[in-house]
């Protein structure tokens, strides 16, 4: 149930303050006061959401005016909308007001429709900056989650895993789709960890080809294979005393599975081409956007490796299923590329907000924050349009009679793209996702005329 606001009523004539209260009672908490003391006895009482207050208030001698009120008011808690009345001789007085800091000011005789719509903006308008403060202020608490941002209970259920789980050395799975903030959680638990004045080496299992990958993970020695000019050191190497991030880990070889299993059996490794084995500290976090159940049924994956990877599972809900969460990270993303591409006074247009609440968001954080990033550099206006974040024809419904084959077309060509995109073209790893080889790729991208946009 939504609280209603409250708003004090402050004027020294009697019938104004009762016709006032009588108009507001049925949607507000309504408080009034005749004078000046009375007024801020009840500012710390009651404590006003919104507050009328009569320019020309009637004082003892040393007693607050109305514009000293103002003052004290503004002082005390400048989130409370002040809203001056004034009579037909105090306009000089009452823009003085609102440069002090009153919302807005009214001129008697009050007509109760105007007033009401005054107040209905003055309390909208706060509710707008509160929000934003509480925002901000989720920001600010984030911000040891490496900068991992939510309010959502699976977010917060994810924030107190990472507490629990940080300061002990076992392996951790992180799971979710493609562009959740998997990398942002492992860097998390390092930073949290002992070892976070170790190194953080991570490394993406799906983006290296099978036949570099053990090089990259194991290193080699001096000849051990055509092209190895020198000793190369791996990342497990590299991350020696600290934490190894492998991203895409349902994307390992089997072959390289089994010396990844016996690497967190005996915490040791061989170069290729070497003879000695290397005894290392490493923690180990994974992370995988696939089925390594299905995975494993299929015998695409090892169970013992499995096993081994996920003495803690943390899995990050999809973007769409976060509710709030779109709303705080759009802030989060619009005051970060305002600052990096120095844009002022930038906001949302509400058809965007709207557009944003509305989408599915099938490439989670990472499309959301692309979409924004957009916004600030193409917006030409001081509110962004759905077409400057290029949202509008992504989620628009097709119109029209259409074939079964048509629909499909049309939603086959948008699936394609958003997934393009979301991996910046990466065409092997967008195959793989879809599971098509990249020749049946290409020739889809060909039928409906996907192509990479000259920027």
């Amino acid at each position: 149930m939504i609280e209603k606001a409250k708003i004090l009523i402050v004027d020294d004539d009697e019938g104004i303050r009762n016709q006032l209260k009588w108009a507001f009672e049925d949607d507000y908490i309504v408080e009034t006061a005749g004078d000046s003391i009375s007024t801020q006895q009840r500012l710390k009482d009651f404590r006003p959401d919104l507050v009328t207050l009569d320019i020309s208030l009637s004082t003892f001698a040393g007693d607050p005016d109305g514009i000293d009120l103002l003052a004290e008011i503004v002082k005390w808690d400048s989130s409370v909308k002040v809203i001056m009345i004034t009579g037909l001789d105090d306009k000089t007085k009452a823009l003085e007001a609102v440069r002090l800091g009153a919302y807005d000011f009214y001129q008697k005789p009050i007509n109760l429709t105007e007033i009401k719509i005054i107040i209905t903006r003055a309390l909208g308008m706060q509710y707008l900056e509160r929000e934003n403060r509480r925002l901000a202020d989720r920001v600010v608490e984030t911000e040891g989650y490496q900068n991992i941002i939510g309010n959502h209970p699976a977010m917060l259920e994810v924030f107190r895993t990472i507490d629990s789980v940080a300061p002990v050395d076992i392996t951790v799975l992180i799971t979710g789709e493609s562009g959740t903030g998997k990398e942002l959680v492992a860097r998390a638990i390092h930073a949290k960890s002992l070892r976070i004045d170790k190194p953080f080496v991570p490394i993406n299992c799906g983006a290296i080809p099978s036949t570099l990958l053990e090089s990259e993970l194991f290193g080699h020695e001096k000849g051990s294979f055509t092209g190895a000019y020198q000793r190369k050191i791996g990342r497990l190497e590299t991350a020696n005393g600290g934490t190894i991030f492998l991203d895409e880990i349902g994307e390992l070889p089997m072959e390289l599975q089994v010396k990844m299993l016996r690497f967190l059996q005996d915490h040791t490794i061989e170069r290729i081409g070497g003879k000695a084995a290397i005894e290392l500290d490493v923690r180990v976090v994974a992370a995988t956007n696939k089925d390594l159940q299905e995975a494993m049924a299929q015998k695409k994956f090892r169970e013992d490796l499995f096993y081994r990877l996920s003495v803690i599972n943390i899995s990050l809900p999809p973007l769409r299923d976060r509710g709030g969460d779109i709303k705080m990270l759009t802030k989060y993303f619009l005051d970060k590329f305002m600052r990096q591409y120095s844009k002022t006074k930038l906001s949302l247009a509400a058809q965007t907000v709207q557009a944003i609440e509305n989408y599915n968001w099938p490439g989670n954080i990472r499309e959301l924050e692309n979409r924004i990033k957009r916004g600030v550099i193409v917006a030409q206006q001081a509110e962004i349009t759905p077409d400057d974040i290029n949202i509008e024809e992504v989620g628009a419904e097709p119109t029209g009679e259409l074939t079964l084959a048509g629909f499909r077309d049309i939603y086959e060509k948008r699936f394609i793209e958003q997934r393009v995109e979301n991996n910046q073209w990466n065409i092997s790893k967008v195959a793989r996702e879809l599971d098509l080889s990249r020749t049946t790729l290409y020739e889809l991208m060909n039928k409906y005329g996907i192509a990479k946009k000259n920027k």
